[in-house]
């Protein structure tokens, strides 16, 4: 099940968030900044998603926001290690970009830390192309679009 997240979801969501991307912190040299995001703003505004199994535990969440008036921004995306292969981040994926076109958006854009290297050809393969690389504080992120009107 995906539903908005709640307050009370927001230890959850950063268990889930220190829990997927733990494993980079050596590979970047700091914390992703999904490790440190300000989750309880972000639920606040209605940007947070989570998934949740049949015991309604938190086992992926999603972030996401009108980036201008034709585009989505995807901002984060993370699933629990020991439920991964189990398409929850396609869940996921597939219900941001409904979401999207629903309210009339027809692109999505997100961004991945270019250390992230399993991202770069997950998001080409979901249909996200490559617009750009930039640095932004102090992390080298990888830029993806992906029309959704096709």
């Amino acid at each position: 099940m995906i539903r908005p997240a709640r307050p009370s979801d927001e230890t959850a969501i950063r268990d889930c968030a220190i829990s997927a991307y733990q494993q980079y912190v050596a590979i970047i040299g700091r914390k992703p900044a999904p490790m440190t995001a300000d989750f309880a703003a972000q639920i606040m505004a209605g940007h947070v998603h989570i998934a949740t199994d049949d015991k309604n535990q938190v086992v992926g969440f999603i972030v996401f926001y009108p980036d201008d008036d034709t585009t989505m921004m995807l901002e984060n995306i993370a699933v629990m290690p020991d439920q991964k292969g189990r398409g929850i981040g396609k869940r996921l994926m597939a219900f941001c970009e409904e979401n999207a076109r629903q309210q009339g958006f027809s692109h999505m854009r997100l961004y991945t830390n270019e250390k992230m290297t399993a991202n770069l050809s997950i998001y080409p393969h979901l249909g996200y192309v490559e617009t750009g690389r930039r640095t932004e504080n102090g992390f080298n992120r990888v830029y993806f679009e992906k029309n959704l009107s096709v």
